[in-house]
């Protein structure tokens, strides 16, 4: 049975909105993409399932092009703070089920939370995070963060450990971390051998609270 096909409607198509709306369909998910910029909606129109220029702020303009259909709101509006908050208000009071809101700073995230989005993203500062990760261990080759310093880590097996065998990591020893898998090029192992020996670029995937990954990581 596949998957029950979604519908988005996405406000904003910048440089942020642009791509999570083109991923989406993509995806095989119905998207309305909105802006008051002619220009972005024309660059999309072949692209998502449906675009306007309209003002998202008037919520008559809003019923009427049928948003209130739509499963998910994201509101990507970035420079006009005020345009982006009435925005949000409006897909609450459409009805929408689920509405995530992008916000400029930690004062206008906490307006829009207040306002009922389900979730606020600050692309710059979660991307900035992500990058300092990874900067300040080479090892690290992405991570997921699952909150209450939790994480999911992708790191890469250095040329060091090349040859050894997987046991020689010490991951079994350490009840701080767990093994979910290892990626091998293309290949998923998702239960390695204590003596299956590793081999430059593996990378494990690992879950643990970031201080024991992060020193883990510096052990690589």
């Amino acid at each position: 049975m596949g998957r029950k096909q979604q519908s988005f409607v996405v406000v904003g198509l910048g440089a942020f909105g642009s791509v999570v709306a083109t991923e989406l369909a993509r995806f095989g998910n119905r998207v309305l993409g909105i802006d008051l910029d002619e220009r972005p909606v024309n660059q999309y129109a072949n692209v998502l399932t449906a675009t306007a220029v309209l003002d998202t702020t008037d919520e008559g303009a809003l019923r009427e092009i049928g948003c209130d259909r739509y499963d998910v709101a994201l509101v990507a509006i970035g420079e006009d703070i005020q345009a982006n908050i009435l925005t949000t208000m409006n897909m609450r009071m459409l009805g929408i089920e689920t509405i995530w809101a992008k916000a400029a700073n930690r004062t206008h995230h906490r307006i829009l939370s207040k306002l009922g989005a389900d979730r606020v993203i600050l692309p710059e500062q979660e991307m900035g995070r992500h990058a300092a990760q990874m900067l300040n261990n080479p090892a690290v080759h992405d991570y997921v963060s699952l909150g209450n310093s939790y994480n999911v880590v992708n790191l890469m097996v250095t040329r060091q450990l090349a040859g050894k065998p997987f046991s020689a990591l010490g991951i079994e020893k350490d009840p701080s971390l767990r093994y979910l898998g290892m990626m091998r090029g293309t290949e998923f192992i998702g239960s390695a051998a204590p003596d299956m020996p590793l081999a430059e670029d593996d990378r494990l995937l690992l879950l643990g609270r970031r201080a024991d990954l992060t020193r883990f990581g510096e052990t690589l």
